[in-house]
This record gives structure tokens, sequence and C-alpha cells, in this order.
């Protein structure tokens, strides 16, 4: 489907393109067999064939690892000029989390996170709250693996919480999952997000001026 060999897709795993947790080992009636999550799998390798032609794989790596992501810094006039958020949801933010000159990429998560979650009519701004809760005592932590974040409702009352990893969540009928989102394609989408309005992530990193 993809039109790449075993060699190459291994050396993409042994750069950290591919996390390691993607390759699932089971045992079949011909032996020892490879799976993977197809839409995750699938949705990687274009990315990686679309982008290294202009980017070393290194730089690929860093692009897909969440541990450099966590660098990233942007000021209130950034974040609104990378349309991560509009400025009523800002305004709504700061209100809610105290005034800030800078923005950690958590924070800038949650912003993302926040305004999308709004736009679709699912969340109202009191839900809001608890969102930005879970996410600045836990988004941190699970970014790294694979986390999925639940909002679901019982009887009118929402919840918001994490799982870590490729676990599956199984409720009883009267829950309803009102949005399921997978973080570390949201964190893709972010920094996309971020770079398709001119903005360098070595040089928001290292705090020099960019545009």
């Amino acid at each position: 489907m993809t039109g790449i060999s075993y060699g190459q897709l291994y050396r993409w795993k042994r750069k950290n393109l591919i996390p390691e947790t993607w390759f699932i080992r089971k045992a079949t009636y011909t032996g020892q067999e490879t799976f993977f999550p197809k839409e995750k799998i699938l949705k990687r390798v274009s990315q990686i064939t679309a982008l290294k032609d202009t980017l070393s794989l290194d730089e690929l790596a860093d692009r897909f690892s969440p541990r450099s992501v966590k660098k990233i810094r942007l000021s209130k006039q950034e974040v609104l000029e990378c349309n991560i958020v509009s400025k009523t949801v800002l305004n709504y933010y700061l209100k809610a989390e105290g005034d800030s000159e800078t923005f950690r990429f958590v924070q800038l998560l949650s912003l993302f996170l926040l305004e999308k979650l709004l736009r679709t009519g699912k969340m109202n701004l009191d839900e809001g709250k608890e969102l930005l809760q879970v996410l600045k005592s836990y988004g941190n932590d699970v970014s790294e693996r694979n986390g999925r974040l639940y909002f679901i409702r019982k009887m009118g009352v929402p919840i918001f919480f994490i799982v870590a990893g490729d676990t599956d969540a199984f409720f009883e009928s009267e829950v309803h999952v009102v949005a399921l989102i997978h973080l570390q394609q949201s964190i893709e989408a972010l920094v996309a997000q971020i770079e398709n309005h001119g903005k360098s992530l070595d040089a928001v990193e290292e705090g020099r001026p960019n545009g």
C-alpha cells in the first residue's frame, strides 16, 4: 500500500520516526507476525515520505518526538497569529488560568483542544474549566505515551479523563462518550499549524525572534 520496503520501515523505527509500541507482535498459525494500528501507520508513513526530501531523518525524529515539542514557547500575539485559539477563548483561558505573556507547549495544547471542543458545540465554557484542569494536571505526563483524552457524560454530568497508551476504555450503557481525542495526533496537528504560519520551531524553542 505504501511502496516502502521492510528495511526502510525498520530503519525509520531505529531512528524513532515510528514508535516501538506500534509494532505489535502476535503468534499466528504461520508463526510470529507483526501487526500495526492501520490508520496510524499509514498516516505516519505518508508524513515521512512527504517530508523526507526536505528534512533529514534526525529532523523528522525531532518533529515527531513529544519531548522536542515541549520546548516550544509562544507569545500571546503568536498564539493568535497561528490561529491556535480565538481571542474570545484566549481571554477565557487567561481569566481561568491567570495572565501569561508566554505559553508553554502543554498550555498551547490546552488552548488548541479548548477551542476545538467549544467550536464543535459539544462542550460549554463551564465544562471547559474541567478540561483545562485535567490537561494541566496530566497532559505533560501522558503526551509521550500515545495518551487519549475522553470527554464523557453520565446523567448530564461531564467528566474528563486521560488514558495513557493504547489501552481500551469500556463504559456502562448510561455513559455517553461525547468526544475521544488522540493526544499525539492533536500534538502533530498543533505543530503543523505553528509551522504553517511561518514559525520556525528551532527559533521558537530557543526564544529567538521568528516570523
